[in-house]
């Protein structure tokens, strides 16, 4: 089975207007409230590609109840450890200029953390857990390497999808993947990478630390898989671009997805493209019907 954790998941509140008058009353043109948080995200693909996962992290309040609601009625399984305040609202203004304003999240207990650790404590070798996003304020991004560790002694898989030091910090429990951008690559290692043979050097540093494989993503330019096998790059797919929010979970979805079946990365990483592309030219994530048309786009080269 493929869990995904999401510590901190949110209700996305997108709303479209022309332009924003700071001090005015502003009317929206339209509004849409969609189930967030990147692990979120990875459940939503992975359903839409027919692969049955569980959402897990922490859950609070009537906004907790939209995003359980929301995976319900999509048909994804879910274990969330409910706690007291309310899941938090990030609205994304669409206007002339896009603006985010991001809630801070619910505390999470030592008592409601212990309850996730018995879920995750309970896996197998059997399984697969992503990682992805940020945590509640009160826990700090380290408490993943507790989260993380914890699940790796069961025997089971992880994939980390994180920035900076937090995913430096995954590397020692060898994740199946970690998808960093080109930007994010180069400020693990404080370097501006600008070619394709400088991105590759540096993936192989993080293959070198500990994780089975490297997807670097380079919006229109691309993306890179690295292995120890060899190095492998997708070719852009042209289209319009709509939506750059929830892309690169969908890329992971597709990979890990995939991957499980088949243990073939290559052929995991050409479903990570066409998942990733494919949320890129919709107005949400992807559906199913459009990934599998993108994935026949797919153009895979071995370096």
């Amino acid at each position: 089975m493929i869990y995904t954790v999401t510590l901190n998941p949110s209700i996305d509140y997108i709303v479209r207007l022309d332009k924003v008058l700071i001090g005015s009353v502003n009317r929206m043109d339209s509004d849409d409230k969609f189930a967030g948080g990147k692990g979120i995200n990875v459940s939503r693909v992975l359903k839409r590609l027919g692969i049955d996962n569980k959402a897990t992290g922490f859950i609070g309040g009537f906004t907790g109840k939209f995003i359980t609601d929301t995976l319900e009625e999509e048909g994804i399984s879910s274990h969330f450890v409910e706690v007291e305040e309310d899941t938090r609202i990030n609205v994304k203004i669409k206007a002339d200029a896009e603006t985010e304003i991001n809630g801070p999240g619910p505390d999470i207990s030592s008592l409601k953390l212990e309850e996730l650790k018995n879920i995750l404590a309970s896996l197998t070798a059997d399984d697969t857990v992503v990682f992805a996003g940020s945590s509640p304020k009160n826990l700090g991004n380290t408490i993943y390497k507790e989260l993380i560790g914890l699940t790796r002694k069961t025997g089971a898989q992880v994939v980390c999808d994180f920035e900076g030091q937090t995913l430096l910090d995954s590397l020692e429990f060898e994740p199946l993947l970690v998808k960093p951008n080109n930007h994010e690559l180069g400020d693990i290692f404080g370097v501006k990478l600008e070619s394709l043979d400088e991105i590759e050097k540096y993936a192989r540093q993080i293959l070198d630390k500990g994780a089975q494989h490297v997807i670097i993503s380079m919006a229109g330019d691309g993306a890179l898989l690295v292995t120890q096998k060899g190095a492998y790059f997708a070719r852009p797919i042209k289209g319009s671009v709509k939506n750059s929010v929830g892309a690169g979970d969908s890329m992971v979805a597709g990979f890990t997805g995939e991957f499980v079946k088949s243990r073939d990365a290559v052929e995991a990483f050409k479903w990570g493209v066409a998942c990733g592309t494919a949320t890129t030219f919709s107005d949400d994530l992807a559906m199913a019907e459009f990934i599998k048309e993108t994935y026949e786009k797919v153009e895979v080269e071995k370096r």
